[in-house]
């Protein structure tokens, strides 16, 4: 697939390092000459220097050919023209951009081929807010990702001295749980993965990635860890985009404090929040924190656009006695460093917002995609189609398919039933299948095995 990436920024870099690992052609526009270099010398990648929206410019870098666009510059404007012009002169089969103003967002008769051509808009900033909504509703998660329209989900969690499963083989679970079914799809231990048998142990501190059905996934996680009370008190650092929008999310149900430290954007956000208490102030003000009873706080989340800020008022958060602590981080060196420190979770709103993105990208019918582990795993959900003869999935048995090392089917939707797999589950046509990939250079063959052969069209 020849793919045409506007935009060199976090989001833009972050795609080009997940998709240059594969066999994709990759040409990426900015008009920094410094991030093309940078980009250059790790990945095999074209780059052309220029803006983006500029005919010439995107003649130069191929757009004729194109089979998708990305625009993710920082400029919605921008990217909305550069996605009509590549329809306009090139009919572009696929357009994606990246919007973030909530004016265009909430404005969706805007896009069409007739108005403004783009097929798919995409918002790091609802993206990282529903996030970290997730993580609010599972005091105990990691990571909790939604598939086939949150029926069924994916969470990371990390096991605790005292879970009934601690220092117990996988093959247990069933015998803790007998109503509740459930597949472990991984395990991480000290950053190393570990595929999982029936005769694994799990270790106090391991990372465990398991599937379940939504109503199930609390039981699962109290057999691994003591389950946390639900959040109440939860404390929002920043008042941007993020802020704003979690605190609108969140302000109905629990008891919100949101800080900012610019006066006339506080004065905004106390105009258009209702239940929540806006502060004017530093964010990592260690006298502020004390006042507002940090040591009482559930959740403190820092969201400002500075890492620094972010990782340091986090820290202060947890030091003064703050449940726990979520930090977003942009800088992936910065997101390993900080996860085996003070803070709980280091989120980075590139690999939140990547899976959304991979989702159009991968050949076969993949509807859901999910960078995990800083895009070294991944989790996504694919249909399968055809029948035994033109699919190599279709009328098999999970033991009868071949994946690649390090890939589990962990379960698979079928109409509105939820069917966590074993190695005698026959898929059929039309389930949608969650498959969990511990190395994602792998990705390329879960690809061809959901493609149908040409017989059956």
């Amino acid at each position: 697939m020849k793919i045409l990436i506007l935009g060199a920024g976090q989001v833009g870099s972050s795609v080009a390092a997940s998709l240059a690992r594969e066999d994709d052609d990759i040409t990426v526009v900015d008009q920094s000459s410094e991030l093309l270099e940078r980009l250059q010398d790790h990945y095999d990648i074209r780059t052309v220097q220029g803006k983006a929206s500029h005919p010439d410019v995107l003649a130069r870098a191929g757009a004729e050919d194109a089979d998708l666009v990305l625009a993710v510059t920082n400029s919605d404007e921008t990217n909305m023209i550069a996605c009509h012009i590549c329809h306009t002169l090139y009919q572009t089969p696929t357009k994606i951009a990246r919007i973030r103003s909530g004016a265009y967002i909430s404005t969706p008769e805007l896009f069409s081929p007739e108005k403004i051509a783009i097929d798919m808009l995409i918002s790091p900033e609802q993206i990282v807010t529903e996030y970290i909504e997730r993580l609010v509703e599972h005091p105990n998660a990691l990571q909790v990702l939604n598939f086939a329209d949150g029926k069924v989900q994916l969470v990371a969690v990390k096991a605790f001295h005292g879970g009934p499963l601690v220092g117990s083989p996988l093959k247990e679970l069933r015998q803790h749980i007998p109503k509740t079914d459930t597949r472990v799809a991984a395990i991480f231990r000290d950053g190393s993965p570990i595929i999982p048998q029936a005769e694994t142990i799990i270790e106090a501190d391991d990372e465990v990635f398991f599937i379940a059905a939504k109503e199930d996934t609390l039981s699962v996680m109290g057999e691994l860890r003591r389950l946390d009370k639900p959040y109440k008190r939860i404390i929002l650092a920043g008042g941007g985009n993020i802020g704003a929008r979690l605190a609108k999310a969140l302000e109905n149900d629990y008891q919100v404090k949101i800080i900012e430290s610019n006066p006339q954007r506080a004065e905004a956000l106390s105009e258009e929040l209702s239940n929540s208490i806006v502060l004017l102030g530093d964010v990592a003000n260690e006298e502020l924190l004390i006042e507002e009873d940090i040591d009482n706080v559930d959740l403190f989340c820092s969201l400002t656009n500075d890492d620094e800020a972010n990782i340091l008022s986090a820290m202060l958060a947890k030091r003064l006695g703050a449940r726990k602590v979520l930090s977003l981080i942009n800088r992936a060196a910065y997101v390993d460093l900080v996860e085996s420190g003070s803070i709980d979770i280091a989120l980075s709103p590139q690999q939140a917002t990547i899976g959304s993105l991979l989702a159009h990208i991968r050949r076969g019918d993949i509807v859901a995609v999910h960078s995990l582990r800083r895009g070294a795993a991944e989790a996504l959900e694919a249909i399968a189609h055809g029948d035994k003869k033109s699919s190599l999935v279709v009328g098999r048995s999970i033991r009868e398919i071949k994946l690649p090392p390090g890939t589990t089917i962990g379960a698979i939707v079928r109409g509105d039933n939820v069917v966590i797999t074993h190695h005698d589950t026959v898929i059929e046509a039309g389930d949608h299948v969650i498959l969990f990939l511990i190395n994602k250079r792998y990705i390329t063959e879960v690809e061809r095995l959901f493609s149908v052969g040409i017989t059956f069209f």
